[in-house]
């Protein structure tokens, strides 16, 4: 990759300013809900302006919700296997379809779907789209028929738990039984036999923090003995890698995939060798947690990209909100060291709190630190999510998901601060920030040391280091000192450079004309292994020095 990508994270759903007083628990009637063809290609414009090169466009699939369109054959899911009243974009309800309530006109759901990607085509970004491997909803229906696909356990064998060919697992004999309510009568949700819960519960009666709207797909693996069956080529592969073709058609540029450790490596090797066969520049990312799996998932894999969680972002969000000492980023990067440029770095999700939120750092200026190391760091793709350059706080207790300090993905809402941003009501702050994000992002791509060079780690000489982190990029005679203050006080400091960096990295000793390429300032330096680099750096900030 000669770019570095760099992602935006979008909700459709989410995305809408329809709603200025939105009601906890509201349905779509109160609450409003984004359209795909509210993203315009003004609004596009604006998130390539941000720096991206991707947009991620999550919940897309038509997934369980309590809205029905009956004049176009869908029904309503049952409320009580739905989690609010939007429901789960990872509760797939049809792996074939769109999500009827981001289109404007439902029959024409598909069509508009296709025109957003060429729409985002044409500002110059890529498109990145879920694909959801483990489970699908309690009430799986594909209503969009294409010649010779059979639906997902059509031809289960109910009376087997296990066995090769079937898409699901079956406890036989039980009825679903999960520690919620099924509702009664008319309304009551039955399923008999019960089938696994998506989070590997393989008993008839999940808890309520199980994924107990989701049923977990059989991929081959009897999970009593954890013996293998992929010769002959389970029917579930075959279903999935028809999903991903079926999509990777329309024109997507990429897959970030849920819960990928979950499905057998084996699977992966299989379906993205025969994608990327047919469509070369597809890109494939794993959210994985088990660093155990890490090299398996990409070496054999053939994953492009995993998620940065259990490492860089741990790491940050301990900084962050726990204060520990910033040479622990070392001990992360080197965990990492042959893995670099496979990790997609980000310090928000759908899953994670928002930055500026009570739970976590309360500010969202004290994460400025962390989005220069986080981005600036390696060669890795980083991600933002909407509403993170903005300031967004989710302090909203917004229904299913309540005062968590995340953003919702389970109801019918929309992002407060995105929200302002549509609308032309940003505050000062908040334009500031989104400011501050377009610099560091920008210079991702525009400096060929962040988006191609290597980094030097300059922490084993600057043990006083504990509230900042420095670093160098460099790439051919282009050399960056990068320096980011994680403390709440402005930093006047001293970075030492050793012998060793200027050998490695082929920079002159002696005098240098040097830029600061966030915020402007030049200055002189005499930059030797004997004359520390001073550096002044405002509370929570960062400088980027360009030395020539």
């Amino acid at each position: 990759m000669s770019d570095k990508i760099i992602i935006y994270q979008l909700l459709p759903r989410l995305f809408t300013n329809t709603c200025t007083t939105c009601v906890a628990n509201g349905d779509i009637a109160t609450n409003g809900v984004g359209k795909m063809n509210e993203i315009t290609s003004a609004r596009l414009k604006e998130i390539k302006a941000l720096g991206a090169t991707h947009v991620w466009y999550t919940g897309v699939i038509e997934h369980a919700t309590t809205v029905g369109y009956t004049k176009n054959g869908i029904s309503p899911c049952n409320a009580h296997i739905v989690k609010g009243k939007a429901g789960s974009p990872y509760a797939i309800r049809d792996y074939y379809d769109i999500d009827p309530n981001i289109a404007v006109k439902v029959d024409k759901r598909i069509d508009e779907w296709q025109k957003l990607v060429n729409r985002t085509h044409r500002a110059g970004l890529k498109v990145i789209m879920d694909f959801v491997p483990n489970h699908v909803a309690r009430e799986y229906h594909s209503d969009v028929f294409l010649p010779g696909v059979d639906g997902l356990g059509q031809n289960d064998d109910k009376g087997m738990f296990f066995t090769p060919n079937n898409n699901f697992y079956y406890i036989t004999d039980q009825q679903f039984s999960p520690s919620v309510d099924l509702g009664t009568g008319k309304d009551e949700y039955i399923e008999f036999p019960a089938r696994a819960t998506g989070n590997d519960c393989f008993h008839a009666s999940p808890g309520i923090n199980d994924w107990y709207e989701t049923v977990k797909l059989n991929y081959g693996i009897d999970p009593w003995n954890g013996s293998r069956h992929f010769d002959p080529t389970p029917s579930t592969w075959n279903k999935m890698l028809h999903i991903l073709m079926y999509w990777a058609s329309m024109g997507i540029d990429g897959f970030r995939c849920d819960m990928a450790h979950m499905v057998p490596v084996e699977f992966w090797h299989w379906a993205i060798s025969r994608v990327k066969n047919k469509y070369p520049g597809i890109i494939f990312i794993a959210e994985i947690y088990d660093t155990a799996l890490y090299h398996n998932y990409v070496n054999y894999g053939l994953f492009d990209l995993l998620y940065n969680k259990v490492t860089l972002y741990d790491t940050l969000f301990n900084i962050l909100k726990y204060k520990s000492s910033t040479h622990e980023i070392t001990r992360c990067w080197q965990q990492l060291e042959h893995m670099g440029d496979h990790m997609l770095n980000f310090l928000e999700n759908h899953d994670e709190l928002r930055l500026p939120s009570p739970q976590f750092c309360g500010d969202a200026l004290a994460g400025r630190p962390a989005l220069v190391v986080s981005a600036m760091l390696d060669r890795s793709p980083f991600l933002v999510y909407a509403g993170q350059e903005l300031g967004e706080r989710g302090t909203d207790a917004e229904g299913f998901s309540g005062l968590d300090g995340r953003t919702t993905i389970f109801d019918f809402w929309s992002i407060p601060s995105l929200r302002k941003w549509l609308t032309g009501k940003s505050s000062v702050k908040a334009i500031e920030l989104r400011e501050y994000y377009a610099r560091i992002l920008k210079l991702c791509n525009e400096e060929k040391a962040i988006a191609q060079g290597g980094m030097f780690d300059l922490m084993y000489v600057n043990p006083h280091l504990t509230r900042q982190f420095a670093f160098m990029r460099h790439y051919g005679d282009e050399v960056l000192l990068v320096i980011a203050n994680f403390s709440g006080q402005e930093a006047n400091t001293s970075v030492n450079i050793p012998e060793h960096a200027f050998n490695h990295i082929g920079l002159a000793q002696g005098k240098h004309a040097c830029v600061d390429l966030i915020h402007g300032t030049r200055k002189d330096a005499i930059i030797t292994p004997a004359s520390p680099f001073a550096v002044s750096i405002k509370a929570h900030d960062a400088v980027v020095w360009k030395l020539s």
